[in-house]
């Protein structure tokens, strides 16, 4: 007997029909090609009658979690019911690990808990691909802003031999080293922050790569007339949208010398053509890379996952992992309670 309990959006505490796992019940079951069993609830009455009637073989889904507002604070009594449920415990969902809450840490305290197999393969492949992966090893990171990454650039300077930085936060990290960008994004008020960022990459030996030319546009629209240009030459009237191909070309003549890749965020603006050449260009070199058998690819981050769909090898990379904050966290070196739980259990 298999009980299945999850949460889903933001229901804030409350019951919100359009965000019942009904309809879940019902996709699983076809799934599995049998019935699959629905309680209104997942804790209570209704749920404790839907479980004394599940048979051997059959599967049960329980209502959204996110129903109670216990289920975010992680109350005790809350995961205790939930955990009377059932024997003992199954994780699956790294992509929640991040989150203390009752059904994803609170339970285990409860039960015997053990990571499913989806949830293997992630610390698996993660642990392959920083924890302790073949050297060398090279980190991209992409994004709008510094300031979101910020944990992120501070742990990967440690722990790998190369760190390319692309996306608007590179103009960041430019106009810190006084390179004039013109209009496009940068954060003013982290130049001090990128500053010691690199010094501190050189007092770990970890090597960075910045743009040295980049695809710069008036105005920032599908088609837009685009220019390339040194990033010494940036126009004050135009914003940078992509790396140039002298940076693409760059970072893939490092690929030959590598062992370990892992990507967090594109290089430009990839929905938007023409502005997604730099990213798919290093997505699809990477790609080539790995299935040559000389690099292990690990890519993670709800904008990386659509960059290299949108390149067309998201199947050609080593693995890569449809988790977004528990996936950017665990590159932040940060302890996720959801994993934590499970190595103490």
């Amino acid at each position: 007997r298999v009980i299945v309990l999850s949460h889903f959006e933001r229901p804030k505490g409350k019951r919100v029909p359009e965000m019942s796992l009904a309809p879940m019940a019902a996709a699983l079951g076809e799934v599995l090609g049998q019935p699959v069993q629905f309680a209104d609830d997942c804790v209570g009455p209704a749920a404790e009658q839907a479980v004394a009637r599940l048979r051997d073989g059959e599967v049960l889904v329980l209502e959204n979690t996110r129903y109670h507002a216990a289920e975010e604070k992680n109350e005790a009594d809350f995961a205790a019911a939930l955990a009377r449920h059932g024997d003992l415990y199954v994780n699956d969902a790294f992509s929640a690990a991040h989150r203390a809450h009752a059904s994803t840490e609170g339970v285990a305290r409860h039960l015997p808990a053990h990571a499913g197999r989806l949830m293997q393969a992630e610390l698996e492949a993660l642990d392959a691909a920083l924890g302790t992966p073949v050297r060398p090893v090279a980190a991209v990171v992409g994004g709008a802003k510094v300031s979101t990454k910020l944990d992120l650039l501070g742990n990967l300077v440690r722990r790998v031999d190369v760190l390319v930085i692309g996306g608007a936060m590179a103009n960041t990290f430019l106009a810190a080293q006084g390179i004039a960008v013109g209009k496009s994004l940068q954060e003013a008020e982290m130049h001090g922050t990128a500053r010691d960022i690199l010094e501190r990459a050189r007092a770990a030996g970890c090597a960075i790569i910045l743009p040295v030319d980049a695809v710069v546009a008036a105005e920032f629209k599908p088609n837009a007339a685009t220019e390339t240009v040194p990033v010494a030459a940036i126009p004050q009237d135009k914003m940078v949208l992509d790396v140039g191909p002298e940076t693409v070309a760059a970072i893939v003549a490092r690929l030959p010398s590598l062992k370990t890749l892992v990507w967090n965020g594109p290089l430009g603006a990839f929905e938007t053509p023409p502005f997604d050449a730099g990213t798919v260009a290093l997505a699809r070199a990477a790609a080539d890379a790995t299935e040559a058998g000389q690099l292990r690819s690990v890519a993670g981050g709800g904008d990386t996952v659509s960059a290299l769909r949108h390149a067309g090898v998201l199947d050609r990379m080593s693995y890569v992992s449809t988790a977004g904050g528990a996936f950017l966290e665990w590159l932040e070196g940060k302890t996720l309670p959801g994993v934590a739980v499970l190595e103490t259990s």
